[in-house]
């Protein structure tokens, strides 16, 4: 008996072994050289399934940007493979999430003339759109008078949950998912199987609303009499309103982004033709990978290297310096500014002060009446000054306007918390980190947005006066704001963290209350609360200002059918502008002190400036190669990122010489004295032409250009030249963001072609 009961408990624990060993496994990526594989093998699959892994395990095969495959595997696996001499790299899958009607005229973007009648508006343009999917049948994806599909598209339309070919048009042309890496990791504490599909369609179409949005901003066609429950009414459409869309599902409702997916799309888009990739996801933690481990970077050069432009967004985590993502230099990375549009609201107080904030409420209004005020974050408890679930007290809340703390909640579920615990209407207050950021809510019940200077003297207020009563006035929609367009105080700054010789974010674009087509799947505040349907919706992010630049790039690239994506990218940043709609240099949301180019990289994109920049600063896959050979990658590591074996120069270049449109001087914070930097620039001009050198150094900073005349002539097309920054570290006082700033233009009496300079002191890192 006991050597019976042994056995049972010897089996029962070698299960639960098994059990918690396969619990362990998880998706890896897996980097192979391919040109080792042994000619017995028909295909790379068949190689993969016979020497690394079963066939069950294996979830995406990649040919195409990157080479290899991602597999689930323990641990111990994933090791025993990187053995294998044929593998180059082997990273474990991460989770990503999303960068969550008046902006094309705010782009400098006018019917009939400029940008929009020369390209036909893009017509012949596919913009690949990396996001939650689509809802199809919304105006704005709609194929009328559009000419047929390009000839070159080689995409497919998938079917699936509520999807089938004919939610495929010429206007979207091509839809794919990507869902093998999601399932694989929800099958881990997640729900088995992956997908949740009481909340989410296993197919292209969007259950969450945020790619429906993107996807319309960059390409949506006219839409009239577009608004989001009243407010931004107005003609809706994107910036390039007949570009075509090739939608890849790559992020699920409620579950981010997986790498292996977001590669697998990268795979497929260059293998389908796009022209443009519009890819609004970081790495939300703050802390880039290095570019061989980052599948948005190793996808990316694969679309570049192939003559695709991959426009990216800077990430949410402003006004933090250092807080940009999407690095890497054949990426455009986008950061985020107001339009001069805006949805005030004012609170105003029975002693008759009036506070103004923002608001997209669109229900019953308070019609002047006076509610008691109540601040539940005055008891000293984080959660109820939070208003977080479950935070407040009926008995104190009830029949009053509250006022709740902004963070670590979805702004518009703390108004539902509100209501849950009966109160009529909330008054949400910014930290000092949001500063007097405000992005308008399409909230469930009266409230309004105010920033942290206001929030404050309202709370003082109410601490002096117990009694303290207030109402919520709502004014619907302003244009012509002014000053506009402002650095929005969410939207991620530089210096680059992994490369400071390289500016970034390159440009900012309209990404504060920009309305763009929804879902119908969710309501506009995508909270399960929210029984509403809406046509359009109102979202700000730096998601939203990546597809106006992906718009931009499709534009400029019918234009342009020879431009390679460094030359679209420097026609961007050279002729981008500096001020405001009042003519005074733009201003940071955050601090309403001037902004500079770690906030805005080159400035706000202005399009009919950038369809002529006079001067181009091109790059080729063999600058970008030189630039990982500067930063010190070996050539294993390299081939990673290009797919092919390289090798780099004898003599090491330098990373700050990278033809590209800003310049980056960095200077060991310990030098003392006089110490100088010289760098090398390329121009290209596609037309006969003299440009001369004006030159705006940065404070207590020496700039010196050799030569400072380009002659331009039939057979002359590039030129070069050097420019020289020197510092005396007894004069040099860098600012609060530990740089100073100028610029170099080139000038030849119709085009300005110019480049920020930053100069800072920094430890090499």
């Amino acid at each position: 008996m006991s050597s019976l009961l042994h056995l049972h408990l010897f089996l029962l624990m070698l299960l639960v072994t098994q059990i918690s060993a396969q619990h362990t496994a998880q998706t890896y990526i897996i980097r192979v050289d391919t040109s080792s594989k042994p000619s017995v093998f028909p295909t790379h699959y068949h190689w993969y399934t016979a020497e690394f892994t079963q066939p069950t395990t294996i979830l995406h095969v990649y040919d195409t940007v990157f080479h290899g495959f991602s597999a689930l595997l323990t641990p111990f696996q994933a090791a025993s493979v990187l053995k294998h001499p044929s593998i180059l790299a082997a990273f474990q899958d991460r989770r990503r999430h999303l960068h969550t009607t008046r902006s094309p005229q705010f782009l400098g973007l006018r019917n009939q003339q400029g940008l929009w009648s020369e390209s036909d508006y893009g017509s012949d343009v596919i913009i690949g759109v990396f996001d939650t999917g689509i809802w199809p049948e919304r105006r704005s994806f709609s194929d009328l008078n559009l000419g047929p599909v390009p000839k070159r598209w080689r995409g497919t339309c998938e079917i699936g949950v509520r999807f089938s070919r004919k939610n495929c048009n010429r206007k979207i042309v091509g839809a794919r998912y990507f869902s093998k890496g999601h399932e694989a990791a929800s099958g881990f504490g997640g729900i088995v199987g992956g997908i949740n599909e009481t909340i989410e369609f296993k197919s292209p179409r969007d259950a969450d609303g945020h790619g429906t949005h993107t996807a319309s901003t960059a390409a949506g066609r006219y839409a009239f009499r577009a608004s989001m429950e009243g407010y931004a009414s107005g003609i809706a459409k994107g910036v390039a309103p007949k570009a075509r869309l090739a939608v890849y599902k790559v992020c699920w409702k409620n579950a981010g982004c997986f790498d292996s997916d977001i590669l697998a799309a990268f795979d497929a888009a260059v293998k389908d033709g796009v022209d443009v990739i519009s890819i609004s996801i970081g790495g939300g933690e703050g802390i880039s990978s290095p570019y061989y481990l980052d599948p948005i970077a190793i996808g990316a050069y694969g679309a570049v290297s192939r003559g695709i432009f991959v426009s990216s967004s800077a990430g949410n985590d402003g006004p933090n310096g250092m807080s940009v993502t999407n690095l890497a230099p054949w990426l455009t990375t986008v950061g985020a500014g107001t339009i001069d549009r805006n949805f005030p609201a004012d609170v105003i107080l029975n002693n008759g002060r009036k506070f103004s904030g923002v608001s997209l409420y669109a229900g019953e209004p308070l019609n002047g009446k006076m509610y008691p005020l109540v601040y539940p974050g005055k008891s000293g408890v984080l959660s109820a000054s939070l208003c977080m679930e479950n935070s407040l007290d009926p008995n104190l809340v009830r029949g009053k306007i509250v006022i709740c703390d902004r963070g670590s909640s979805p702004r518009v579920a703390k108004g539902l918390v509100v209501k849950k615990a009966g109160g009529v209407g909330m008054i949400l207050a910014n930290g000092v980190s949001n500063g007097e950021g405000l992005v308008g809510d399409a909230h469930l019940i009266p409230a309004c947005a105010v920033g942290s200077d206001e929030g404050d003297q309202i709370k003082s207020y109410l601490a002096s006066s117990p009694a303290a009563s207030a109402t919520i006035n709502f004014r619907g929609t302003v244009v012509g704001i002014k000053p506009a367009p402002v650095v929005a105080s969410f939207s991620a700054r530089g210096p680059n963290g992994l490369n400071p010789e390289i500016l970034k974010p390159d440009l900012i674009a309209p990404g504060v209350n920009i309305l763009a087509a929804w879902t119908e799947a969710v309501g506009p505040t995508g909270l399960d609360a929210d029984t509403r349907k809406t046509e359009f919706n109102i979202l700000s992010g730096t998601s939203m200002a990546c597809p106006h630049v992906s718009g931009a790039a499709a534009l400029l690239k019918s234009a342009h059918p020879d431009w390679s994506p460094a030359a679209i990218r420097s026609a961007m940043m050279t002729t981008a502008s500096l001020t405001d709609n009042s003519f005074n240099p733009m201003l940071d949301e955050s601090s309403k002190k001037p902004a500079t180019p770690y906030d805005f990289g080159a400035g706000h994109l202005n399009l009919d400036l950038a369809m002529d920049p006079g001067l181009v600063y091109d790059l080729t896959n063999n600058d970008y190669v030189s630039f990982l050979c500067a930063i010190e990658y070996g050539p294993k590591t390299i081939q990673v990122i290009t797919r092919s074996a390289v090798n780099c120069p004898m003599r090491k270049p330098l990373p700050e010489n990278l033809n590209y449109p800003s310049i980056a001087a960095l200077f060991p914070s310990g030098s003392t004295g006089v110490s100088s930097k010289t760098f090398f620039r390329m121009v290209t001009n596609v037309e006969n032409a003299v440009y001369r050198v004006k030159i705006e150094p940065p404070k207590g900073v020496n700039v010196s250009v050799k030569p400072g005349k380009l002659v331009f002539s039939e057979t002359v097309r590039r030129l070069g030249y050097y420019v020289t920054v020197t510092i005396d570290s007894k004069h040099l006082v860098l600012d609060d963001s530990g740089a100073v700033f100028g610029s170099l233009s080139w000038v030849d009496g119709k085009h300005v072609v110019r480049s920020p300079i930053v100069v800072t002191q920094i430890d090499p890192l």
